[in-house]
């Protein structure tokens, strides 16, 4: 329980590693299955509001857990695409799983590519779930790169900018991070509601 605890200390975590720890939870996060528990959303949020603070580099926290994001999610995207080629030879059903969820990514896939980063959990499993499906390798490169960009980007200039307008934001970093998280969680939470 106190690794956990740990682990979800979003602003321990970032005093510990600084950048490169926050570029490599965001690597781990989006590129392997066992990162889906990480803090992504609020560990850039607060990454952020820490740059504003003088802290973190903003520059850097910019670009290398982009760069990590993207990586992750081609990372993802190779082991769905080899584990999904084994499995579909050797289960039938399994094979016509990933044949619905081709269809599918051929479809909606570029869509799902960019908005699954702001899901968590779903964003470790839909750069898998592509490559196992054959979604086109050049559509999920390019909206693999806009969507990383795009989700560092804004969860990143979100915290700084926040932090930038509060005065003193150190002390209400907790408020802000739970925020974040109920933000984050709910799309997920609508899509079940509107499924149920």
């Amino acid at each position: 329980m106190d690794i956990l605890h740990q682990l979800l200390d979003v602003k321990g975590i970032i005093a510990w590693g600084a950048v490169p720890g926050i570029t490599a939870i965001v690597f781990v996060e989006t590129g392997l299955f066992f990162g889906f528990f990480l803090p992504g959303d609020s560990l850039l949020v607060t990454a952020g509001i820490l740059a504003s603070t003088g802290q973190l580099n903003i520059i850097h926290l910019l670009i290398f857990p982009t760069l990590a994001a993207i990586l992750g999610d081609q990372t993802g995207y190779m082991i769905g695409r080899k584990a999904g080629a084994a499995l579909s030879s050797r289960y039938v059903r399994f094979a016509k799983q990933i044949e619905r969820a081709h269809v599918f990514y051929e479809k909606y896939g570029a869509k799902t590519i960019v908005l699954a980063r702001f899901v968590p959990v779903v964003r470790t499993f839909v750069p898998a779930v592509a490559g196992a499906a054959k979604m086109n390798y050049r559509t999920f490169v390019t909206y693999n790169i806009f969507g990383g960009i795009l989700w560092v980007f804004s969860t990143t200039l979100l915290g700084y900018t926040v932090g930038s307008l509060i005065p003193e934001v150190d002390r209400y970093l907790h408020i802000v991070i739970g925020v974040v998280v109920l933000l984050s969680v709910l799309p997920a939470v609508w899509e079940w509601y509107k499924h149920r």
